[in-house]
């Protein structure tokens, strides 16, 4: 007797002799050892095609993963910028050099020694600028955000003198609160 659900499937139309005589063929030449026919041209071109695709679309994602993850790091910092920030409306102006042009924003007596100081710092937020305690500089810093002011920070010492006229003028200290 072959098959039984072979011959539940001929009779009911599901298969056709012709496709099941293909199988068994198939079947037997796998059990007799004999190797398949070589892959034809058309075969190697869709492999091919197919795993070109693939590589494709994984840089595509990889490129999709780096752009949300800096995204990311961008609402990050807006948020810790948000969650930091402390209200600088004053009545002094405060300048600063941010990209190579000078930049103002008001701020209090208290906020502007403040500053001087090096407790609070200045980060770049949006259109404009935000002060922050510096507690928050860290986590901005790590994230990419931009510092723009920051009298605390270790600054390398200034370059000694080259000429004579340089260490002539090196007797006259420029003080820190310079209002300018």
């Amino acid at each position: 007797m072959k098959n039984a659900l072979q011959d539940q499937l001929f009779k009911t139309g599901l298969i056709k002799k012709q496709k099941l005589d293909e199988t068994l063929r198939e079947k037997s030449k796998q059990r007799s050892g004999k190797a398949p026919a070589p892959e034809s041209e058309v075969q190697i071109e869709a492999r091919r095609l197919k795993t070109e695709r693939v590589e494709r679309d994984r840089a595509l994602a990889a490129e999709q993963n780096v752009q949300a993850k800096r995204k990311e790091l961008q609402l990050q910092i807006r948020q810790l910028i948000d969650n930091h920030k402390i209200k600088h409306e004053g009545d002094q102006a405060y300048r600063f050099e941010h990209a190579g042009t000078i930049a103002c924003i008001w701020v209090t007596l208290t906020i502007r020694t403040d500053l001087a100081r090096g407790a609070l710092v200045i980060a770049q937020h949006e259109p404009g600028y935000a002060v922050l305690p510096r507690v928050a500089v860290k986590a901005i810093s790590e994230r990419g955000g931009v510092i723009v002011l920051d009298h605390g920070a270790s600054a390398s010492p200034p370059p000694k003198p080259v000429a004579a006229d340089d260490a002539y003028y090196q007797r006259f200290a420029v003080p820190d609160d310079l209002i300018w």
